[in-house]
């Protein structure tokens, strides 16, 4: 009868996951999100695994107060992101500000639709197609040159949709000092 692929189970105090592997020796190891997991070839027994954990047991509660001190302090450097309203009134109001400078390049010269999302990835981006820019919600927390500096870049690709030579002298022609506030964003 074959093995399981994966079972968990706990041995003094310690719930571990347990994956059959073709590995020389019993590895162990406590995960960002403060899981063990355990593996072992096929042909080492279920024992023998206990016994090995059992043994690490003072050590795996110690990488686990780690891991839970190294997100607790992450948490705190973290800081709270507004709403989205709160955060998409705090992005119109730079849009707004900045608007006049760009309004022959804006579809149909009117002001753009502003849009604030959960994004990860970005800071911002602009749709030509339906002439929204949209902005992340934790752009809010950054410093505010930086939010300038993201607002006045999303601008520019209504007359550059690319990133090429002329979209950097529309950038650095409104913010000469451009570098330096992508630099914050880079920082964050």
């Amino acid at each position: 009868m074959a093995l399981p692929r994966q079972q968990t189970r706990t041995v003094a105090g310690v719930t571990y996951t347990l994956t059959r592997r073709r590995v020389r020796n019993i590895n162990l190891r406590v995960r960002a999100d403060d899981s063990v997991a355990a593996s072992a070839a096929p042909r080492v027994s279920v024992m023998k695994v206990d016994a090995f954990v059992a043994s690490k047991a003072d050590w795996v509660r110690s990488a686990q107060a780690r891991v839970a001190a190294r997100r607790e302090q992450e948490a705190a450097q973290q800081p709270e992101l507004p709403t989205r309203a709160e955060a998409l009134a705090h992005i119109q109001v730079l849009c707004r500000a900045y608007y006049p400078q760009f309004a022959a390049t804006c579809p149909g010269g009117h002001m753009p639709k502003i849009a604030v999302r959960d994004m990860t990835t970005r800071w911002g981006s602009c749709s030509l197609k339906t002439g929204t820019l949209a902005f992340a919600r934790r752009l809010c927390v950054a410093p505010l040159p930086a939010q300038e500096y993201v607002v006045v870049h999303e601008f520019c690709h209504f007359a550059h949709p690319n990133h090429g030579p002329g979209f950097w002298a529309a950038v650095a022609a409104v913010m000469p000092d451009y570098k330096a506030r992508e630099r914050l964003l880079k920082q964050m």
